[in-house]
């Protein structure tokens, strides 16, 4: 298993408006295939409408390269939690996603060129501790959307259930809201093995909330965050 961030080029913005974080999705789940994928450049609702039917889709047909466990799209990268399933998986994986969102991203602001990195970061995870921490890293990236610096600041009292709330109901971009059983993009992620070392929904959300409120130690935080 693996922690992976997919960074933007310097200076660009992956997601410039909503479309662009439904094509991510889209992308996610028709590039996790061995097989030739389906892909488009085609515009907003097309791709929104795909995104959405994500869960009607054929999963018995596909021959997925890794299980996505956990997700979070930011504004200029993107984090993944995958278990590699085929040999050389995640690198056909990654590189299927940056030609396809690359194509789409050129296509759609009439520009040339690289959109992502050169080379994803990546980190083996390699106990359920780790698990665990990546779980609650990814999911709280977010929170910086709208506190900047809040690691290094801490989150106030006054600021804590507006942080909590943002989480759960409304940054629709990671897998957090699946985690608690909230459908939002449920056939993305494969999560009955976080969920079990996780400790269920509940478990889910305290790890979360114990390092907002708390700043519960964190095992390995600084192996795993990759920044």
């Amino acid at each position: 298993m693996y922690h992976i961030v997919i960074r933007a080029i310097e200076g660009l913005l992956l997601f410039k408006d909503e479309s662009d974080y439904y094509r991510m999705i889209h992308d996610l789940f028709e590039f996790n295939d061995e097989n030739p994928a389906k892909s488009s450049h085609r515009y907003p609702k097309t791709i929104e409408k795909r995104s959405r039917q994500i869960e009607e889709s054929r999963q018995e047909k596909r021959k997925l390269l890794v299980e996505i466990l956990a997700f979070c799209l930011m504004p200029n990268h993107v984090h993944l939690l995958v278990r590699q399933l085929r040999e050389n998986g995640i690198s056909k994986f990654t590189r299927k996603l940056g030609a396809g969102y690359g194509l789409y991203y050129n296509k759609k602001y009439n520009r040339q060129g690289h959109v992502f990195q050169g080379r994803y970061r990546i980190v083996h995870i390699q106990d359920n501790n780790q698990l665990q921490t990546v779980f609650v890293y990814i999911h709280t990236n977010p929170v910086s959307l709208i506190i900047p610096k809040w690691r290094e600041k801490g989150i106030g009292k006054k600021q804590l259930k507006k942080v909590i709330n943002f989480l759960e109901n409304e940054y629709r971009w990671s897998s957090y809201p699946d985690y608690l059983e909230i459908k939002n993009f449920p056939s993305l992620t494969s999560r009955e093995f976080l969920t079990k070392i996780m400790n269920g929904k509940e478990g889910s959300r305290e790890f979360v909330n114990g390092w907002l409120i708390h700043k519960k130690e964190l095992a390995d935080l600084e192996k795993i965050s990759i920044e």
